[in-house]
């Protein structure tokens, strides 16, 4: 099943709209580091889902944020899942050399190069947020700052990349699974729709709905990403497949069978939907990402 016409076209204008934003930001100054920015700028403007700015932009709506300020926000969010990618391919780390249909930043360029664009990515991230163009409010931007590194460190992202390293390590149940996901993937998702109503001053109860949608979402999202590493196409994914089961890791794929972990992700698709009860029509596109995130095929 695949994603219906508007959100097809929503993350598609996402796409453009984050490449317009980032682009200036990331330009060859003419100097010798422009290898790095080369290297930058080859991950950025690779194509990819946007799924995670695209999440931004539509909480953004849900409180009528100025979209430029939410642009913003979902480039700096793009620019560290970027240097995730980076360097979850290095060869210390995931060791892949195929990344969106082309060789990954180490391959195509070097590991030195790989890993300072990772760090330089992540820099620029911040250095968005940071800017008064962003938001006015400096108590906003202060807590942007301040939740995307929390998301993105050892409490979220990078905690779980650890934890994945060391898993042979630790009995893996479906539990210890699920908190390895919810900080390595989840965290930066439910930063990305928890960032809409930050930037809207919303209330508590709103952006209560919306982090338990981003926590049923990023769990369904990677379990969909686990069925596609058994069931999936390289051709398709643009990465290659079976990965998991030759390193024999665990993930709830391979604890609870395909079709129990295909109906888990079902029931917290379903779950991410009804956590959105609260919003309108204006949620329509948060909706349909969570039909999305668990039919797709890429």
């Amino acid at each position: 099943m695949e994603d219906n016409g508007p959100l097809k076209e929503a993350l598609a204008a996402t796409s453009g709209a984050i490449e317009r934003v980032l682009d200036p930001i990331i330009a060859l100054t003419g100097g010798p580091e422009d290898r790095v920015v080369e290297a930058m700028r080859y991950s950025v403007f690779s194509g990819g889902k946007r799924l995670r700015p695209f999440l931004v932009l539509a909480s953004a709506e849900l409180f009528d944020v100025d979209r430029t300020q939410a642009l913003r926000v979902a480039a700096a969010v793009e620019c560290v899942h970027c240097y995730s990618l980076i360097h979850d391919d290095l060869p210390a780390m995931d060791d892949d050399d195929l990344r969106r249909g082309q060789p990954t930043v180490h391959m195509a360029f070097d590991e030195a190069t790989a890993i300072l664009a990772g760090d330089a990515l992540m820099s620029v991230a911040f250095e968005i947020l940071a800017k008064e163009e962003t938001h006015p409010d400096p108590n906003v931007r202060l807590e942007l700052i301040r939740e995307l590194a929390r998301a993105s460190g050892h409490h979220g992202m990078v905690g779980g990349q650890m934890i994945d390293l060391t898993a042979n390590e630790h009995d893996m149940d479906e539990m210890f699974v699920h908190r390895l996901q919810q900080m390595k993937t989840g965290a930066l998702i439910s930063f990305s729709a928890e960032a809409g109503a930050v930037m809207g001053h919303a209330g508590k109860q709103a952006r209560s709905s919306l982090h338990g949608y981003a926590r049923d979402l990023g769990l369904a999202f990677q379990i969909a990403d686990d069925l596609l590493d058994v069931e999936g196409c390289e051709n398709e994914l643009g990465k290659a497949v079976g990965k998991d089961a030759d390193a024999g890791k665990a993930t709830l794929v391979s604890l609870m069978g395909v079709d129990r972990a295909r109906q888990q992700a079902q029931i917290l698709s379903d779950q991410a939907i009804e956590h959105l009860a609260g919003f309108d029509d204006k949620a329509s596109l948060l909706r349909a990402v969570a039909h999305f995130a668990i039919n797709r095929r890429t």
